[in-house]
């Protein structure tokens, strides 16, 4: 039986050698990459050193090792992001972007990183309601989102009556604006996927909870300019870190770790 392990082992780290001797090597090239540092756990300002850290930076970070290349790290606003992108501005960008097929005509995406789903985060002591309908039946409830997102549109869809202008939606400039205001008593909900709800209820212990169930699920990509010569290294890059555990290990690091630390 020990053999029998032993020999399995060896297949497997061949196996994920082979793999990653396979990967493109792109001689030190560096890549321009942008994000907003505003949607924990994925991307955010550490407040003790104000680096930006999350997920998302070290994915991108490990795939440019693998890929021999270095990361320029900028910071944009979500409103321009994709669009910046698109002009060449920046090579590669993430913000928990969802695939989606009218962002896939404006940019390229890389297979998907993770896949979550939209949940209802409120303010731990809210008893007014216990799920969406319950919550679209309120005309005084209000829900915070930034304008053009996958939240948005849930919000819109799913939660109200499908009026993009409804005054039951305040719309803030970025993702952690709409989690102060439910914190102060702004907006009663905003909607998230899974993996940023675990997040600010991780880093802000007594202060958030979910209710109701899930919206609804989503794949998040890395977007990049159309016709760029990174998608494939990218994406043969991102399937390893995926077939060896490195983003099983990111996702430990980020959902769970990182918050029982705070």
């Amino acid at each position: 039986m020990t053999s029998k392990f032993i020999a399995a082992a060896i297949v497997l780290l061949g196996t994920v050698a082979a793999h990653a001797q396979a990967l493109p090597d792109l001689a030190g090239r560096t890549i321009v990459a942008v994000t907003e540092n505003a949607y924990v756990p994925l991307n955010f300002t550490d407040p003790k050193t104000g680096a930006g850290v999350g997920l998302e930076y070290d994915l991108v970070n490990e795939i440019a090792k693998r890929l021999n290349a270095k990361v320029d790290w900028q910071v944009s606003s979500w409103d321009v992001m994709i669009q910046a992108v698109r002009d060449g501005q920046f090579e590669i960008g993430m913000d928990g972007i969802t695939i989606n097929d009218e962002r896939k005509a404006q940019v390229d995406f890389s297979d998907p990183y993770l896949t979550s789903e939209q949940l209802m985060l409120v303010r731990a002591d809210e008893t007014r309601f216990t799920d969406a309908p319950s919550f679209g039946a309120n005309a005084d409830f209000l829900v915070g989102a930034q304008a053009g997102t996958t939240n948005f549109y849930t919000a819109v869809y799913s939660v109200l009556d499908g009026d993009e202008a409804n005054p039951r939606i305040k719309l803030f400039d970025t993702f952690g604006a709409s989690v102060s205001a439910l914190q102060a008593g702004d907006v009663d909900t905003v909607l998230m996927d899974q993996t940023s709800a675990n997040g600010y209820i991780g880093a802000n212990p007594g202060a958030f909870k979910v209710v109701g169930g899930p919206l609804g699920s989503e794949d998040f990509g890395l977007i990049l300019t159309p016709g760029s010569d990174l998608v494939a290294p990218v994406n043969a890059a991102l399937a390893a870190i995926k077939a060896d555990g490195t983003m099983a290990a990111l996702q430990q690091k980020w959902f769970y770790d990182y918050n029982a630390a705070q």
